[in-house]
């Protein structure tokens, strides 16, 4: 909710705005924050009906083109965005403990994950959620640099 305030408080100048030479405008981070809520949305709900956790991956920057973030509202993006990760923080409040600290020995968290896994190590949804956490820190950190 802090963070959704601190967003909002950006102008829709500023959102517009690449955080640095050649990169995403501020808008296009968020968005890709809300693409990855998606994509982890239902990974997250998938990994709790199966002992692996193999996911597939996404197009990145083909999603955030194909999204439009600078065509949208600022205050709608961050909307979307609050909304998905209390629903994902709601979600992941009722996973079981076994579930969410049982280790997968079958798992792409080498090539999937922010922080990877290395395929010989076992992995457990409980990494992968709080990988998720710190992949948002990060681009959070990104939209915030130099405003």
């Amino acid at each position: 909710e802090s963070t959704a305030a601190r967003l909002l408080s950006l102008t829709e100048q500023q959102a517009q705005e690449m955080y640095a030479a050649e990169k995403w405008t501020r808008k296009q981070i968020l968005g890709h924050l809300i693409d990855s809520a998606a994509n982890n949305h239902q990974r997250f709900v998938r990994a709790q009906f199966t002992d692996a956790l193999v996911f597939p991956g996404y197009e990145q920057e083909r999603w955030v083109d194909a999204g439009h973030y600078n065509d949208e509202e600022w205050s709608r993006l961050v909307q979307l965005w609050r909304l998905y990760n209390l629903h994902l923080a709601h979600l992941a409040s009722f996973i079981s403990p076994a579930v969410l600290k049982g280790e997968r020995t079958e798992h792409n968290l080498d090539v999937i994950a922010f922080r990877p896994v290395d395929k010989k190590d076992p992995a457990t949804l409980e990494y992968f959620i709080r990988d998720y956490a710190g992949h948002m820190r990060h681009h959070l950190g990104q939209i915030f640099e130099s405003v």
